[in-house]
């Protein structure tokens, strides 16, 4: 560092009591000509100085994460937007987790109808399964909803990627096991109306599945 930066660098550190990864982190900003006041606080920890630092390093507007209430792994989500030139609003927000945010991150970058799953009450796998279901061209309306769990939704999606009639199990009342059987059944060409009941367990699904099957060879 120059002389101008190490007294900046004295200054800083003798101000607020910071740890030694802390003041690294502040020493970094100042070596790569970085405006460290922006993290230069005792609030941040130094993982959360490093994701603001590595931003302003490539130049990007760090305000809308340069919060404490942000986790370090929230702030990278938020930088990598930044850094891919996206809409970060979406999930600019600490109520959204670093999977969460992650999903709608890759559904952006992607240019896919994020509005469908950026919402709080999905959790990031389920966010996935709809995601994912939205660059496969499906109809996700189908299973992008909050009562079904991220193993029922892929259930779900994998029924409708084979053009099952996944209406059959597209119910919260079969757990993913049984939707499981039924997809096995359906893809297999047999009758599941047999079994296509919420009251047997997939083990018993399994078992009739099979006896279908066989009788069918």
């Amino acid at each position: 560092m120059n002389q101008n930066q190490d007294n900046l660098y004295n200054e800083l550190v003798s101000k607020y009591e910071f740890n030694i990864l802390q003041k690294e982190e502040i020493k970094l900003g100042l070596e790569n000509n970085v405006k460290v006041s922006i993290y230069a606080n005792p609030e941040f920890n130094y993982n959360q100085m490093t994701q603001i630092r590595l931003g302003l390093e490539d130049n990007l507007d760090v305000s809308g994460y340069a919060k404490p209430e942000y986790t370090w792994e929230q702030m990278v989500e938020i930088r990598l937007g930044l850094k891919k030139n996206i809409d970060v609003s979406w999930y600019a927000n600490p109520e959204f987790d670093e999977y969460q945010m992650c999903e709608i991150r890759e559904g952006l970058q992607n240019i896919i109808d994020v509005s469908i799953y950026a919402k709080l009450e999905f959790d990031g796998t389920q966010m996935a399964e709809i995601r994912e279901g939205l660059e496969s061209c499906l109809d996700v309306s189908i299973y992008a909803k909050p009562e079904f769990n991220a193993e029922q939704m892929l259930e779900i999606r994998l029924g409708l990627e084979k053009g099952l009639d996944v209406s059959l199990y597209a119910l919260p009342e079969f757990d993913d096991f049984q939707m499981g059987e039924i997809y096995f059944g359906l893809q297999n060409n047999i009758d599941v109306s047999s079994y296509l009941n919420p009251g047997i367990d997939w083990i018993e699904m399994e078992r009739i599945r099979l006896e279908l099957e066989s009788n069918k060879e």
